[in-house]
């Protein structure tokens, strides 16, 4: 199966019912003098380009290490690459199109997951496009005399490719909705919340979405410690010295040792400085903060569908049970400076992880902190700016592996692909086909036609779809981190 594009002829390859074309490059290789500069479009190539394999990842090695999603890693330069599923190649461009960037923290992932394989939304009639985009230092350092926010831009040019080339692959360009997955759902955010984007998309799903925002001189700080740390002067030619594993390597440094400090110490980073490397409010091409940019109605006519799970991060802490237990969770909070106040509404709003213990009560302070107070608090200045409806949904349903509603474990569910790798590790050997059934038929009507059949976001109640065995539509479903607002 072969398909024009505009570089050129990509051959994919069928399975079943749809097809899939792998690793199709929408940017020159980011290497020599393009390493830290902005992505550039891929020239034309003659003959047919095999598009029967992964491409290249800008992750080297393994999974990343950290994730709980099997991302494999593939070796080569040309790492700005799309893969596609379509039922429909070469048919008419009339299917909706979800196109879907990876999470990782900004640092790790990969798009080659079989979890985000299309052929579940391909089965319900969309299109999907998985896109790749620089890591880390890479992707979002500060360099002297070199382009902030790559990666962003990055998105950017995926996003343009699918505008010029989804049309041939049976997909309707005026119908596309960007989907991610924790640092991937802080992108879907980042670029709806930008006023260069609104052309490229027509709704937007996030899912677990942290918007890093990091200001300036924290990426300039950072950039400079990594300098120090490399031996090199903070500037493009001495960053340009150094080898990508030498470069990863005085990033990982630095980010080790802000992340000292036994559990305390854990807790206030994942609160104070969460993410060192992200989108930078550079006051160019990301001007402001997510929330101001929807405060300022960017992105209000976009229909937007997003949602948590119920304990994000709380196995992070969870592993570390034994050196919590004999620590009120209320002197924890206190000694990072909750206020008396907060604290105890708080505690009071959140019975079930304080029966359980001190881990799984500071991992729910976290998740509320990092992921579900952000959301209320954006869906709320949403409500009062945009045109466009905003839909809450919380994942809930508990690992039989983990004991726990935990970071990732809806992705499955979304893509319905329940009988991947890697899948059963925590979601069970026998994970309710019922329920993805039921989360991605919802994505899939959001996809195609941008509304969700239950009600929307209203400040006084804040209704969610409540993902669990069996699903339930539940007002007030953030209730329990409104005194974290």
């Amino acid at each position: 199966m072969e398909v024009l594009t505009t570089a050129g002829l990509v051959r994919g390859f069928w399975r079943g019912p749809s097809a899939a074309f792998l690793g199709i490059p929408f940017a020159e290789p980011p290497v020599g003098p393009l390493r830290f500069a902005a992505p550039v479009p891929h020239r034309p190539w003659d003959g047919v380009r095999d598009a029967t394999s992964y491409g290249a990842t800008a992750q080297r090695g393994g999974d990343g290490g950290v994730s709980l999603v099997p991302e494999p890693s593939y070796p080569g330069e040309s790492t700005l690459n799309v893969n596609v599923f379509t039922p429909t190649p070469g048919g008419p461009p009339e299917l909706p199109v979800l196109v879907y960037i990876h999470g990782g923290g900004f640092v790790s992932g990969s798009p080659s997951s079989p979890w985000y394989d299309g052929v579940a939304f391909n089965r319900d009639g969309v299109v999907t496009v998985s896109v790749s985009y620089r890591l880390g230092f890479e992707g979002f350092g500060w360099v002297d005399g070199a382009t902030n926010n790559r990666a962003v831009l990055d998105w950017i040019l995926a996003l343009e490719w699918v505008r010029d080339n989804v049309a041939a692959f049976g997909g309707d360009a005026a119908r596309v909705t960007i989907s991610g997955q924790s640092a991937g759902g802080g992108a879907v955010l980042t670029l709806l919340g930008m006023h260069q984007t609104q052309g490229l998309f027509a709704r937007a799903h996030s899912m677990s979405g942290v918007c890093a925002d990091i200001p300036l001189a924290k990426a300039e700080a950072t950039g400079r410690a990594i300098a120090r740390q490399a031996g090199v002067d903070p500037t493009l030619a001495g960053f340009s010295s150094l080898t990508e594993e030498q470069l990863r390597h005085a990033q990982d440094a630095v980010s080790s040792a802000a992340g000292n400090g036994g559990p305390l110490g854990m807790l206030k980073g994942m609160l104070d400085d969460r993410l060192p490397f992200g989108p930078v409010i550079d006051g160019e091409l990301v001007t402001r903060p997510v929330l101001d940019a929807f405060a300022a109605g960017v992105g209000g006519d976009k229909p937007l569908l997003f949602g948590t799970t119920e304990d994000e991060f709380t196995f992070i802490f969870t592993e570390a049970r034994s050196k919590l237990r004999f620590i009120p969770a209320a002197l924890l909070l206190a000694r990072i400076g909750v206020p008396s106040a907060v604290r105890h509404t708080w505690l009071d709003a959140n019975p079930g992880p304080r029966a359980a213990g001190t881990a799984e009560t500071i991992g729910r302070y976290v998740t509320d902190r990092v992921f579900r107070a952000p959301i209320l608090r954006l869906a709320k200045v949403r409500a009062g700016h945009a045109d466009a409806p905003t839909w809450l949904t919380t994942f809930t349903w508990r690992s039989p592996t983990r004991g726990l509603a935990l970071h990732c474990i809806d992705v499955p569910f979304v893509f319905d692909t329940l009988d991947a790798e890697r899948v059963a590790a925590l979601a069970g050997p026998n994970p309710p086909e019922e329920l993805a059934r039921e989360l991605h038929s919802d994505v899939v009507e959001f996809v195609q036609s941008g509304s969700a059949p239950w009600p929307a976001f209203e400040p006084g109640s804040a209704t969610a779809k409540r993902y669990d065995v069996p699903p339930s539509i539940v007002e007030h479903g953030y209730e329990s981190v409104r005194a974290l607002l």
